[in-house]
């Protein structure tokens, strides 16, 4: 049954739309997750003025608020009556409305600002990649899950999309016939290639690409793995898009990422866009581009920095860092 409003939550929904600011809110929330620090960029007003505009927007029920360690988020209302109100308003947006086209763009120039930053971090950091991943929960573990949850069936097209130092290569090299790793930053891979180089793994190649829009051949690929690169991303549902497009029918893909934490210095120090990332949201991404879910399992941390941080007495629930683990199957052809 479709949902109705009241005469006064009808009311109280129009009034909370029908201001300017309010209404670019809307329609910028509609299609980016954003915090007032981006909204203050983008519109060019103040953080108290934004704040106030957003409170009515939320208690109207047009807008959700989330919170992401010490931010807190906005996005347009996904579910009820209120959810579908707005989303059929927003859709006689003009698209080529000056002022709503000059916000996105400024949403645009943020997201590529912090995309920057992130590279610039991997820029520096590249040399020492593999001992920066592992701090937090031993990478051996993880691997060794990885290699059970892939099975030891050969493949012939590996993908393996931020492939980083190409340490998943490397790893997977005597099961793939042939192996592309994929990464945006130069400096990334002149150290995966001298890796694989050094190694004689002359079935592996390096490209530089966006994992979210690559130039490759569709249902081309067995099997893809994203290893611990999803909480870097602005949209990590664009990657796994892109990864039904390049699997072929019954192709695997692999998800390696940080559940849920705390630890607000990996987005500080180390460039992390998302504070790990709920297993009921990767899945919800994974069935929406038309994958079957088969397996998912957590890992916990097991290092002694995680456990001496866990054994405090003030310490939260996810105060060391989990590692959460899923394999799906392409459904269908895209």
């Amino acid at each position: 049954m479709r949902a109705a409003l009241t005469h006064d939550d009808l009311l109280t929904v129009l009034k909370a739309a029908g201001d300017t600011t309010r209404l670019r809110l809307l329609v910028l929330l509609c299609k980016n997750e954003l915090n007032v620090k981006d909204l203050t960029y983008i519109l060019g007003q103040s953080q108290p003025r934004l704040s106030r505009h957003l409170k009515l927007l939320s208690q109207a029920g047009l807008i959700e608020r989330f919170k992401e360690g010490s931010w807190v988020y906005y996005r347009l209302t996904r579910h009820g009556a209120h959810a579908e109100l707005i989303k059929n308003v927003l859709k006689s947006v003009n698209d080529n409305d000056k002022q709503f086209t000059k916000d996105q763009k400024a949403a645009q120039r943020q997201q590529q600002k912090r995309a920057s930053e992130a590279q610039a971090y991997f820029k520096a950091h590249a040399k020492n990649w593999d001992h920066i991943r592992s701090q937090y929960i031993s990478e051996s573990k993880v691997e060794a899950e990885m290699q059970r949850l892939i099975g030891s069936k050969p493949v012939n097209q590996l993908l393996d999309l931020g492939t980083g130092t190409g340490r998943i290569l490397e790893l997977f090299s005597n099961q793939f016939k042939q192996g592309i790793g994929i990464d945006i930053n130069h400096e990334m891979l002149r150290h995966a290639r001298a890796r694989l180089e050094r190694l004689n793994l002359n079935h592996c190649e390096l490209r530089r690409g966006d994992i979210t829009a690559l130039d490759f051949i569709k249902n081309s690929a067995d099997t893809i793995i994203m290893h611990q690169i999803l909480h870097f991303l602005e949209e990590p549902g664009n990657a796994i898009n892109e990864a039904t497009r390049l699997l072929k029918r019954g192709g695997k893909l692999l998800i390696v990422d940080f559940a849920p934490h705390n630890k607000e210095e990996l987005r500080s120090k180390f460039a992390h866009r998302w504070l790990g990332l709920h297993e009921d949201q990767i899945k919800n991404w994974l069935k929406a581009a038309k994958f079957k879910i088969l397996e998912c399992k957590t890992l916990k941390s097991t290092t002694k920095k995680s456990e001496k941080t866990q054994s405090s007495p003030n310490a939260g629930q996810n105060s060391g860092l989990s590692v959460c683990l899923l394999l799906a199957e392409k459904q269908g052809a895209v």
